[in-house]
């Protein structure tokens, strides 16, 4: 019996990760931020090949904090999770079972809407109380 959130394997997320990092290193908007940062692109695709096997495969392995991640990342902006999970749909559909795809892409966009709201709402905004009007 399989514990994973659906039907896809260890090797399915690795090709995601390939295809879907291949495309990020040649998008205009994209590819600059991820060069800033991306030094062994091997290593990274590992990293985040386990934080997806992790989520969805329920496998050991990822021990990081995305959030944390993307908020000490000062040119990671809004705006480049909206880009970013238009890339990461396409390359779902062109990668994977539409099933699959579309499983994974609703998991992908509950955790982009995470990380876009801590990068808007903890970073980008003056510290204080909330305006409860």
């Amino acid at each position: 019996m399989s514990l994973a959130r659906f039907d896809i394997t260890a090797e399915q997320i690795d090709r995601v990760v390939q295809v879907f990092y291949a495309a990020i290193r040649r998008h205009e908007v994209l590819g600059p931020v991820f060069g800033r940062h991306v030094t062994d692109w091997p290593s990274h695709e590992a990293k985040i090949a386990g934080f997806w096997k992790k989520a969805i495969l329920y496998q050991p392995g990822y021990d990081g904090n995305p959030m944390q991640v993307h908020m000490a990342t000062p040119d990671v902006r809004p705006e480049h999770f909206t880009i970013w999970l238009a890339l990461f749909d396409e390359t779902l559909r062109r990668t994977l079972p539409v099933d699959s795809a579309v499983t994974w892409s609703a998991l992908a966009h509950r955790i982009g809407r995470g990380l876009r709201m801590g990068v808007e709402d903890l970073r980008l905004k003056p510290a204080g109380p909330p305006v409860l009007r």
